[in-house]
């Protein structure tokens, strides 16, 4: 398939990379992995993005996202992409369905993965106590006492950001 521009990932880059190419009237594919609208899609209700003073899902904000860029006539499809060849244009990017893309632009948007310990408490308590994202959920959890795991930049940086709220 020939697109002018090829999005690897359907989370929120994904979706508004796709929105303001089509918009601009550049053909945009976004090609999804297995997690259609990225790991957004897992947050039950999302409070502090903007427009959303009801709150929202994940799942539902990026339904919507999804929606918008269509309209506007981005193409959504599924495949996990296996190889690229950035090393002469036009781009060619194979899936492990076999599917073949040819674009002369691609944007790789495949966001972001928690790391998590793997215990199966941890499993039991996502979201009703443990979070991978201390900016997002903090709020829930000030003035309380928190535990942050890991060893990281991220890990200090959220130990840094939790300290203060």
């Amino acid at each position: 398939m020939n697109t002018k521009c090829l999005i690897i990932g359907s989370g929120p880059a994904g979706y508004t990379a796709g929105l303001y190419l089509s918009r601009a009237g550049i053909e945009a594919t976004i090609l999804s992995g297995p997690q259609i609208g990225g790991q957004l899609t897992d947050t039950h209700e999302i409070e502090n993005y903007p427009g959303f003073p009801e709150n929202i899902s994940g799942y539902d904000l990026m339904e919507k996202m999804k929606l918008q860029s269509e309209k506007f006539g981005t193409k959504v499809l599924t495949g996990v992409v296996t190889e690229v060849d950035f090393s002469k244009r036009p781009f060619i990017i194979k899936t492990d369905d076999n599917q073949e893309f040819v674009s002369e632009s691609v944007i790789i948007a495949t966001g972001a993965t928690a790391k998590y310990t793997g215990l199966e408490a941890e499993k039991k308590y996502l979201g009703q106590g443990v979070s991978a994202c201390a900016v997002c959920d903090g709020f829930f959890y000030r003035k309380q006492d928190v535990v942050v795991v890991g060893g990281g930049d991220t890990a200090a940086g959220d130990a840094l950001y939790l300290s203060n709220i």
